[in-house]
């Protein structure tokens, strides 16, 4: 545990994810390095308990007609996927002399992928619900049914030898199908009403226990017949997932669902055999790489039965090319009954946990991965309606074709005004000319892209995109081609006002203080104030750069990241006792200036100046509101309350 949490402490700072921390800590405590578990598959029950958990929190999120609704992904697009790559693995491990039924069982430990890394993964990122990880979690889903059939199939494949994989697999489906129909009926009818009346009791503690209990039973079940654990769990959770305690079940078991995965990555980084990765280290390289095109190329063909768009495709390939968990189970259990030697099942678990320690950077990159792929295709696609931009004059040139771009765009058509986009989502740039809108696909810092949007003939150029960097590139870029054009920038944050007003950004829209100046706006309205003196409020606020709504008093809640530590303002107040440096000084003598805050603000006998006098003498009991960065704060303060 306390390798662990090093682990995870010393990742999170670097910025990478747990899941690396929890492989990395197992390496270290398994029996190559510091030998704390000479055995760590005898830790893998418990571990198991950690997918358990994470497949009935699956569950809560898939109810059945959600699962019924996407059918066609999951026993179209899993089971083209499931069988193509099965059938393609078998086929190179039996033309180099394996037995058929050692090629199907690596057949299919290949083409299993990672349940546990990518719905954990995409939780964390808040993906979980987009087209792309839909289709991805419907592989998954399929893959996790698929794993019941080899669980079966291995003990009657060592005893019987290949002649019995047909009866091995259909008495695997049958027994499967009882199981699951038996949960789903036990689900339906006696779950709610469990719960129901649980919840009446208003017993915290009993809701818990009820719902961990629930979650082990149905795991429970489908282990005892053989089955996956965690297919059980998810099939409780699917039963519950329309059921009005949902939220309430998902934040109950998230504690020990996140400890046991946590758990269950540390075993998986245990069973790596250092010996076995050096001896064979070139072929397990180079069979992640095959595997990952391989799988990449199979799910992109499998998306193809559901007509799924091409990023789409592409990113669920590339969500899933890693080796499973499931893998090392059905590795491990084949290697018991001899069907695979010992050191063929050390070079899949080897391949497996590398492909799992590339998965996280290759999801949060599957989106830019997958616009790679597609982007000669989806430049063909956009060169087949011809834009002449040729003409344009004192139009409006829209860098970033999202949602504020669109909502843009729409409003200057409302007025009759002439603009064109530019935006490097090809997808999005050929849906968008499809539909007569006129959209450039290109990147917006390059001047070629800026000179066939005819920014020398443009009256205004609006940048939508949060990236700050870039989009201080296309100011450069902008007024190299015409020096006197306004260019108006978007931002999220009110700390890049001054970097891009820097640049030559003639105005600069933040949107927080934007916002709030909208609501700050309405709230006057209905206090009565009249409208002439808002507008003039609102004009004033925006030609002073939203000073008044720069700086917040932190709190607890406060979250404060190595990106924005330097970027943050604060305002707080420095009660001045008796004994304080600056008593008797006045507060022009303090050179704020050269400290870099602001005084917002004096209160003195509970009175308060918001702009007080620079001439005033600071006096003993009076509270000085200064406002600055954090770092910048806190010197200011040692500065009026210590000797210098």
């Amino acid at each position: 545990m306390t390798i662990a949490v090093c682990c995870v402490a010393v990742f999170k700072r670097l910025h990478l994810p747990p899941i690396l921390a929890y492989l990395f800590a197992g390496i270290l405590a398994g029996p190559q390095i510091l030998v704390l578990f000479a055995h760590p598959q005898e830790m893998h029950l418990l571990a198991e308990v950690g997918i358990v958990f994470l497949l009935f929190s699956l569950g809560l999120e898939f109810s059945l007609p959600k699962l019924l609704a996407m059918r066609s992904l999951v026993f179209g697009v899993g089971a083209g996927q499931m069988i193509t790559t099965t059938f393609i693995f078998t086929l190179v491990p039996y033309f180099f002399g394996l037995s058929l039924s050692a090629s199907i069982i690596i057949g299919g430990t290949l083409a299993l992928s990672s349940t546990a890394i990518v719905i954990k993964q995409a939780t964390e990122m808040g993906i979980l619900n987009n087209r792309r990880t839909q289709l991805a979690i419907s592989i998954l889903l399929f893959q996790d049914l698929a794993v019941v059939p080899f669980l079966i199939a291995i003990p009657l494949l060592a005893s019987s030898g290949d002649t019995s994989i047909a009866l091995a697999l259909g008495q695997a489906l049958l027994k499967g199908i009882f199981v699951i129909a038996f949960l789903m009926s036990v689900g339906k009818w006696l779950l709610p009403w469990l719960f129901r009346e649980v919840a009446r009791t208003r017993t915290d503690e009993l809701f818990v226990l009820t719902t961990i209990l629930v979650a082990l039973l149905a795991g429970g079940i489908t282990y005892y017949f053989g089955l996956s654990m965690a297919l059980g769990a998810f099939l409780a959770g699917m039963m519950l997932g329309e059921s009005q305690y949902k939220y309430q079940l998902e934040a109950d078991i998230r504690p020990f669902r996140d400890i046991l995965m946590g758990l269950f990555f540390v075993t998986v980084g245990m069973q790596l055999n250092l010996y076995a990765l050096w001896d064979n280290l070139f072929t397990i390289c180079l069979g992640v790489l095959a595997l990952m095109v391989v799988k990449i190329g199979l799910v992109r063909l499998a998306s193809l039965l559901v007509q799924t768009d091409a990023v789409d495709g592409w990113s669920a390939g590339v969500k899933l090319c890693q080796i499973g968990e499931f893998s090392f189970v059905i590795a491990a259990l084949a290697t018991q009954y001899g069907v695979l030697t010992s050191e063929q099942s050390s070079v899949i678990v080897s391949m497996g946990i590398i492909s799992m320690a590339l998965t996280p950077w290759l999801m949060e990159n599957s989106v830019k991965i997958a616009r790679y792929l597609v982007s000669n295709n989806a430049d063909a696609l956009v060169e087949e309606i011809p834009l002449d931009t040729s003409s344009l004059a004192k139009h409006v040139v829209i860098c970033g074709f999202g949602r504020v771009g669109q909502s843009v765009a729409r409003m200057l058509k409302m007025e009759g005004i002439h603009f064109v986009a530019i935006d490097m989502d090809p997808v999005r740039v050929h849906e968008s000319r499809n539909a007569g809108e006129p959209v450039l696909f290109g990147d917006a810092s390059q001047r070629d892209i800026l000179d066939s949007a005819q920014v020398s003939t443009a009256s205004l150029i609006l940048v939508t995109f949060d990236e700050t960097e870039k989009a201080k590139q296309v100011i450069t870029q902008t007024h190299q081609i015409k020096p006197d054009v306004d260019v108006m920038v978007r931002t999220k944050r009110d700390y890049h006002l001054e970097g891009l007003y820097n640049a030559g950004a003639n105005q600069v829209v933040p949107e927080l203080q934007e916002g709030s100046l909208m609501l700050i706006s309405q709230v006057l309205h209905y206090a009565g104030v009249p409208m002439s003196r808002i507008l003039k409020r609102v004009r004033a606020e925006r030609k002073g750069r939203y000073d008044h709504l720069h700086g917040f008093y932190p709190g607890e809640t406060t979250e404060i990241t190595y990106g924005t530590e330097d970027k943050l303002e604060f305002i707080h107040a420095v009660v001045l006792s008796s004994h304080a440096s600056c008593i008797g000084k006045k507060i022009k003598d303090i050179d704020f200036a050269r400290l870099r805050v602001s005084v917002k603000g004096l209160r003195r006998n509970g009175k308060e100046l918001i702009d007080p006098d620079l001439e005033a003498v600071l006096q003993p009991h009076d509270v000085l509101v200064i406002a600055g960065k954090p770092r910048r704060v806190e010197r200011a303060e040692r500065r009026l309350l210590e000797d210098s």
